[in-house]
């Protein structure tokens, strides 16, 4: 029995082995070692992660920037999504980090989210407004979370680099309060932030988060565009929790108080002699929920100085959230208004509203006037 022990020992030995490099192989990397990432507005790790959530916890992104993302990088990118991360950064920027790299911070795992396109999910905002702004707490470390935004001369056709930013961070904050339970998708720091003035169209929000008590910091690239967004969010697929709005709508202006009769809204154009049309499409879907944008065209030769856009809801659908209009409902029967900003509509020009609502998808017929 003596002379057979060793070899039972090793076989023993080789066998647990075999057990815990098989176990290694088949793990996926413990979510712990990861901490952070913008969830407001949305980095691309995070809305490409919501993108491909699914009933059975796979994650197959649809939007076409997601997907090729995670062909480069991996699912794991999204499994998790808050770990675009150095652990040797130290407050390091221009130099450390490469050109072209600056949405991966450099790390290897995520380059797939430095692609040069156009079609990333995108998060509507208002230049100059003051938001909330959400930044992961998968772990929770002191430090400081600074924000910069793209200059007027960037396109979404180039890699990200250092000179495409303005030089200095439009909002800066050192440990910030916290809701929610950390080590959970829904944990998170919390901070109110005004938006940079004097820009529209498509840019990109960078965020580095610093730690003040170790070396790693964190980095990520949001996708925004500036067209008077309330902080919805397009070109996720109908497998994403639905979008998280930001901001309350702008609110119509308030006549004040008179006892005979009230002044005009100032923010509603005088009614003009064009004709317009309306169509309605859904752009996301749900659970109880839907998201949809109406078009609301001028079809006339003459200017359209205001419009109104009326429906009535099939099945008792509600809408919750607006934006690029004011809205009224009565019942079933809804009527949109246009803002100071969108009223005017010359000949063949077009724009849009959307909204927020619950119930099944539904897309009534729409009149304008």
């Amino acid at each position: 029995m003596q002379l057979h022990r060793p070899r039972l020992a090793a076989l023993l030995v080789a066998a647990v082995t075999l057990v815990a490099s098989a176990v290694v192989v088949i793990a996926r990397p413990d979510p712990a070692a990861a901490h952070g990432a913008a969830m407001t507005p949305g980095a691309r790790t995070y809305l490409c992660w919501r993108d491909g959530l699914t009933p059975t916890g796979e994650i197959r992104p649809q939007n076409p920037a997601c997907a090729a993302a995670v062909a480069q990088s991996g699912t794991n990118s999204l499994y998790n999504w808050f770990s675009v991360l150095r652990s040797d950064a130290n407050g390091r920027t221009v130099g450390f980090i490469p050109d072209g790299q600056l949405c991966s911070g450099g790390a290897t795992g995520f380059r797939g989210y430095d692609l040069a396109r156009d079609d990333w999910p995108l998060t509507h905002l208002t230049a100059g407004r003051t938001m909330e702004f959400r930044y992961s707490n998968w772990a929770h470390h002191p430090g400081t979370f600074y924000f910069y935004v793209t200059k007027n001369t960037w396109s979404p056709t180039r890699a990200l680099a250092w000179s495409d930013l303005e030089e200095q961070p439009f909002l800066t904050v050192t440990n910030p309060p916290q809701r929610g339970a950390v080590g959970t998708n829904d944990g998170h720091y919390y901070f109110t932030g005004t938006l940079p003035a004097n820009k529209s169209g498509r840019h990109i929000i960078y965020s580095r988060w610093v730690r003040s008590d170790s070396q790693e910091n964190f980095f990520g690239c949001s996708d925004v565009t500036f067209d008077g967004g309330n902080g919805e969010v397009t070109g996720i697929g109908s497998g994403g929790t639905p979008p998280n709005p930001t901001t309350a709508p702008p609110n119509p202006t308030t006549a004040p108080p008179n006892p005979t009769t009230a002044p005009p809204n100032p923010t509603t154009p005088p009614p003009g002699n064009g004709a317009c049309s309306a169509t309605i499409k859904v752009t996301n879907s749900w659970s109880g929920g839907f998201q949809a944008e109406v078009e609301v065209k001028n079809t006339g030769s003459a200017t359209l100085n205001g419009w109104t856009a009326t429906w009535s809801w099939p099945s008792g659908q509600q809408i919750s959230q607006v934006w690029n209009a004011t809205h009224t409902t009565s019942g079933s029967s809804v009527t949109a208004r246009n803002v100071s900003y969108n009223g005017t509509l010359g000949a063949n020009a077009s724009t849009t509203f959307g909204f927020l609502a619950s119930g099944n998808s539904a897309t009534p017929t729409v009149t304008c006037s």
